[in-house]
């Protein structure tokens, strides 16, 4: 479930990046501390830079935490698993198309992204912090590789609120 940003998100969300957030078109999952961890980007944003990152997580501790986990092989593990389960690259697949058709919701044609998610789908893994994204904001069930290295991660709003 999504929902428009408030003042309030977004003031959170400058504070998680450390800069204006850009063109928040919802916040996509909350983090159990109750401030935005994902967000929804348009796949033009304002400027007129195409942006094919729809779920985009904006939360210091939880990106940390999946740069963690990035670091410690379990994409390649993912890759080698990808290349020879034919039921996990079907799988991996549906969520490339589930992300194109989240974006294409928006009703914006941006010919410069036509097919590109993020991650590395529908073949390749290659980056954890978009497919946790997706995983958050499709919710679960959706990405199977992004919902494994979701359970990997620390429960990272124990240590007080994302900002």
């Amino acid at each position: 479930m999504t929902d428009k940003p408030t003042p309030e998100d977004l003031d959170a969300i400058a504070l998680q990046l450390g800069r204006t957030p850009r063109d928040v078109h919802a916040i996509a999952h909350r983090c159990p501390c109750g401030k935005p961890d994902v967000v929804e980007t348009p796949p033009r944003l304002s400027d007129g830079t195409p942006f094919p990152t729809f779920y985009y997580a904006t939360c210091p501790k939880l990106t940390g935490a999946i740069s963690t986990l990035e670091s410690s092989g379990m994409m390649a593990e993912m890759q080698a698993r990808l290349e020879s389960d034919l039921v996990l690259a079907g799988e991996y697949r549906a969520a490339h198309d589930d992300y194109l058709a989240a974006r294409a919701a928006l009703g914006m044609d941006v010919p410069e992204v036509e097919g590109i998610t993020a991650g590395g789908m529908p073949d390749r893994v290659k980056c954890l912090h978009s497919l946790i994204a997706h995983s958050l904001g499709a919710g679960p069930g959706v990405n199977p590789l992004g919902d494994e290295a979701l359970a990997a991660l620390p429960e990272w709003w124990k240590a007080g609120a994302c900002e």
